[in-house]
């Protein structure tokens, strides 16, 4: 076995170790929420996980974002058979292993690295779009302040990552092309390195060599990059994106979900002879969610999930009367809570108390109180993520167990209370308003 080829095995080794070490972190914190019954309807889940995730059938309600992403989207798929193959050369020490594709009379694997190189340029062209969209042209969802600092430098680095990625693809395809021109290893010209062999005709064929493997080293180490990049940041969608559609909530988008203690101690007060469930002692009651761990795991997964495209809040209407709320925020707020809950987790051995929680500290009551419940953000999310969800579970907490509700809904619970009704007249003057008739 070669030295390149042991050098590749280490390398291969330790970022698939660290990425599954990551990736248990992040399974372990999603798991800290409470737990969720997402599995009926499978065949209904199959078919919208195929149309969103795979289809990504909601993104085309913007045509040029959509457009673009799919450039990438597609590309990135298909240029991973490259991929393959090169894994293949590390790991076996060989040379473009499956050039021997190139049959006589019909050189498919010639016009297989072809058709990789026009991909490759359209998830270049692609990225290139959306940098500009982001620093030059400024489109407002992504401009927003909650994308400052960290948010705001991930997007780019990823895009720019994926650039170079991208373009240490062409420059090993020209080196390559420049030595071995017309060869049979890679037959004709290419319709992207093609032109970036004059650039490189006056180099030696030694020099060439020098560029065509550091180009592919190069490319190797930004996919073992990459990779574990992934799970530190908003592009784990790539992994998530697929299991969170297909556990989506399948139910009208106007449906709220009831308290089982509450419905139980309803149930209680109608038919003497329900009896309720046992109360689970390691779990300790609590109306609605003050902290992550009393969200469900759904809810922290779609946390990991969000994008931080804003489509949902450009959609929202409160956000564009100029309110406090933002959906994007409510997700991300979310995720940096869990990943500190996790790291307390990792440094103590289990969950100590920091004085900290979702609600107040992250998301404000102001936040809360601005929404809607219009569904607008559900029904604009690309990756069907539910914010709305999180908005209600912390909505009751403040008003069952912190009595924070806003002085207008004080006032209607009061009435409901006192009057069987939000109005503020008893209810033998309900029909008071016929004698003006």
């Amino acid at each position: 076995m070669s030295v390149s080829s042991i050098i590749f095995l280490l390398l291969f080794i330790s970022a698939s170790a660290l990425f599954i070490r990551n990736i248990r972190r992040v399974r372990r914190n999603i798991l800290l929420g409470k737990d969720e019954v997402r599995n009926d309807r499978k065949g209904e889940r199959w078919k919208i996980m195929t149309l969103v995730a795979l289809g990504q059938k909601k993104m085309f309600k913007r045509p040029l974002p959509a457009i673009l992403h799919l450039f990438v989207y597609v590309g990135f798929v298909l240029i991973n058979i490259e991929v393959l193959e090169m894994f293949i050369d590390g790991a076996f020490g060989t040379h473009r292993v499956l050039s021997f594709l190139n049959f006589e009379g019909f050189p498919l694997y010639t016009y297989m690295i072809g058709s990789f190189e026009i991909f490759a340029f359209l998830v270049t062209f692609g990225c290139a779009v959306f940098l500009i969209r982001r620093n030059i042209t400024k489109v407002k969802r992504l401009v927003m302040k909650e994308l400052d600092g960290w948010p705001k430098s991930d997007a780019n680095i990823i895009l720019i990552s994926e650039i170079l990625i991208m373009c240490s693809l062409f420059l090993m395809n020209a080196a390559e092309l420049t030595t071995y021109q017309r060869a049979n290893l890679l037959g004709s010209m290419l319709p992207v390195s093609q032109y970036l062999v004059p650039f490189l005709s006056g180099i030696s064929d030694e020099g060439l060599h020098i560029i065509a493997n550091a180009c592919w080293w190069f490319h190797i180490f930004g996919v073992f990059a990459f990779l574990n990049y992934l799970v530190i940041s908003k592009h784990f969608h790539i992994v998530l994106a697929f299991p969170n559609v297909f556990y989506a909530n399948l139910n009208p988008k106007g449906k709220f979900t009831n308290l089982g203690s509450v419905t139980n101690e309803v149930k209680a007060m109608l038919d003497p002879t329900f009896t309720p469930p046992p109360a689970n002692p390691d779990q300790p009651m609590r109306f609605g969610a003050k902290d992550v761990q009393d969200l469900s795991w759904k809810q922290l997964m779609d946390a990991y999930t969000c994008t931080e495209c804003g489509r949902c809040t450009s959609a929202c209407p409160a956000n564009q009367t100029g309110k406090l709320l933002s959906p994007r925020k409510i997700m991300m707020d979310t995720r940096d809570r869990l990943e500190e809950v996790g790291k307390n987790i990792d440094k103590n051995g289990k969950f100590v108390d920091d004085g900290k929680a979702l609600s107040g500290n992250y998301i404000t009551p102001e936040e809360l109180w601005a929404c809607t419940s219009c569904n607008a953000c559900v029904e604009e999310c690309p990756v069907n993520i539910d914010p709305l969800g999180i908005i209600i579970d912390l909505r009751r907490y403040l008003v069952m167990e912190q009595s924070a509700a806003p002085t207008e809904l004080n006032m209607m619970f009061t009435n409901v209370e006192n009057n069987g009704a939000p109005w503020a007249f008893a209810q033998s003057d309900r029909l008071n308003w016929k004698n003006e008739f």
